[in-house]
């Protein structure tokens, strides 16, 4: 085959330093645009970005040319960046050093850009430290407690 063919779906998901409630609502849908437009610029096609407070979800392609952690740095520095630049109120704007990504089955992709869009809603009943302990046992990833929630 003289053609290189990829489509792999992920879900990502990483929080504010601290998980401080850091994304008010007069930012979260800039925030969410200028993430998918980093996803853009990077050929990983972003199909929902959303997030509540103090963490975002990235639902995308990963393109073949652009590594999980390639793609995972330029969304934490480049909308660091430009959210530090947005008011003087976000100057001490830091996301966490971690990062959850996850690959997701075709047939499931408009599950999770269901869940995506409902983070508001979501979150009245889960904090994100136990959606994101669901998503680990899901997944079946080893952790050590200690460090995840540094």
């Amino acid at each position: 085959m003289p053609q290189s063919l990829s489509k792999v779906y992920v879900h990502i998901t990483f929080s504010t330093k601290h998980r401080e409630d850091a994304i008010d609502e007069s930012i979260e849908g800039r925030l969410f645009d200028y993430l998918g437009g980093i996803c853009k610029g990077l050929e990983c096609n972003p199909i929902q970005v959303g997030g509540f407070k103090n963490h975002v979800h990235v639902l995308c392609t990963l393109s073949r040319k652009v590594t999980q952690s390639k793609l995972l740095e330029e969304l934490k520095k480049q909308s660091s960046l430009w959210i530090k630049g947005v008011d003087k109120k976000y100057s001490n704007f830091y996301w966490q050093n971690g990062y959850g990504i996850f690959s997701v089955n075709p047939t499931e992709v408009d599950i999770v850009e269901r869940y995506i869009k409902n983070q508001k809603r979501h979150h009245q009943k889960r904090s994100f430290k136990e959606e994101l302990q669901a998503f680990l046992k899901k997944y079946e990833v080893d952790y050590d407690e200690r460090y995840i929630w540094d």
